[in-house]
C-alpha cells in the first residue's frame, strides 16, 4: 500500500473506488488501523460511485510512529483537566486534524464526505469545524463531545483500559487481551463469530503491533479536551450515528453531540455497541450513501 507525506509525516493510506467520483475518507478510532474499515464496507461505498480512502492515523498501523515521544497517562491527564490545568502532549486532535486534511492534499482532494469512528468522529468532527470548506458531509460514529460529563466509559471498560495489560508482547497474550475487551465493546445484536474475530485481533497484531501509540493517542483525546463549543461551529450537514448498547461512549454522548452541531441529524441503532460488525455494515452503508447525497442537495 502506498504512502505519502501529509502534515510532515507519512501517512500508510488505501483507495477503493475510481479517483474523481466524490471522495469519501473514512478516519479510525483509537489504536486501530485502517484495516478496521472492512473491505467489503468500503467497496460497498465504492459500488455507489464514491472514491473511498482509509489510512492509518499518526502512531499506529504502518503510518509515522512518534518515537521518542511520552505522553502522560489519561488519569493525571483527567486530574490536570479537572484542576483546569493544561498538559503537555506529543500531539491532539487538532493535530490529527490537519493529518487528514494534508492527506487530502497529497490525494488532490478538494473537498469530501468525512466519516469517523470513536476517535476518528472526534477528528472529523475538529476538521469540519476548522475547516468547513473541505468538508462536504459529516457523519460522526460512536463518538462524542469530549465532555467528561458525556464521554465516560461504563467502569468494566474503563477499568480494563486503564488497569489490564497483555501479560507479554507475545501473539498469544495480546489475544487473550484483545478478546477480553472486545467481549465488553460488542453489539449484542450483531454477535461476531469468534473465529472470524479470532482472525481480525492477529491479523492487525501482525500487521503492527505498537501499544505505544495508544498511549500517545489517548493523551492527545484527554488533553484536546471538552470540544463542544467547536462542534456549534460545524456548518457541514451532519448525521450523528450511535448505538444502544455503547460500553465505550454511552448513547447520551451520540445525543449530545447532535444537539450541539447546528442541524445534525442523529440516528440510533437498537443492540449495536462499540464496534463495525458484518451484520450491521449494509445498514451503515446505506445511511452514509444516502447522507452523502442529501448533503450534495
Amino acid at each position: 500500500m502506498p504512502k505519502v507525506k501529509a502534515n510532515d509525516i507519512e501517512l500508510e493510506y488505501e483507495t477503493f473506488g475510481r479517483e474523481g467520483h466524490p471522495a469519501i475518507v473514512l478516519i479510525m478510532g483509537l489504536s486501530m488501523q485502517m484495516t478496521s474499515w472492512p473491505d467489503e464496507f468500503c467497496q460497498g461505498l465504492a459500488d455507489q460511485g464514491f472514491y473511498v480512502v482509509r489510512f492509518d492515523n499518526r502512531d499506529i498501523g504502518l503510518s509515522e510512529k512518534m518515537h521518542n515521544q511520552t505522553a502522560p497517562g489519561p488519569i493525571k491527564i483527567t486530574l490536570r483537566r479537572l484542576l483546569r490545568m493544561q498538559t503537555q502532549v506529543p500531539y491532539t486532535l487538532y493535530d490529527m486534524a490537519k493529518d487528514t486534511e494534508g492527506l487530502m492534499d497529497a490525494l488532490s482532494i478538494d473537498q469530501a464526505h468525512v466519516v469517523g469512528v470513536s476517535m476518528g468522529g472526534m477528528i472529523g468532527q475538529t476538521l469540519a469545524a476548522t475547516q468547513p470548506n473541505r468538508v462536504l458531509s459529516l457523519t460522526s460514529i460512536m463518538s462524542s463531545t469530549g465532555s467528561l460529563l458525556w464521554t465516560r466509559p461504563k467502569p468494566k471498560v474503563l477499568r480494563h483500559m486503564l488497569l489490564k495489560r497483555p501479560k507479554s508482547s507475545s501473539e498469544e497474550d495480546y489475544l487473550a487481551y484483545a478478546l477480553d475487551l472486545w467481549a465488553l465493546l460488542e453489539s449484542p445484536a450483531y454477535p461476531v463469530p469468534q473465529e472470524k474475530l479470532r482472525e481480525r485481533i492477529l491479523n492487525s497484531y501482525r500487521r503492527s503491533y505498537y501499544p505505544q501509540g495508544f498511549l500517545r493517542q489517548i493523551a492527545a483525546i484527554s488533553a484536546t479536551g471538552n470540544r463542544s463549543g467547536l462542534l456549534k461551529k460545524i456548518q457541514s450537514p451532519t448525521l450523528v450515528i450511535h448505538g444502544t448498547d455503547d460500553n465505550m461512549i454511552p448513547i447520551r454522548g451520540g445525543k449530545q453531540t447532535a444537539r450541539l452541531i447546528p442541524g445534525a441529524r442523529f440516528h440510533a441503532i437498537q443492540g449495536m455497541g462499540h464496534n463495525l460488525p458484518p451484520g450491521l455494515l449494509p445498514q451503515l452503508t446505506d445511511l452514509i450513501v444516502n447522507h452523502a447525497h442529501q448533503a450534495k442537495g
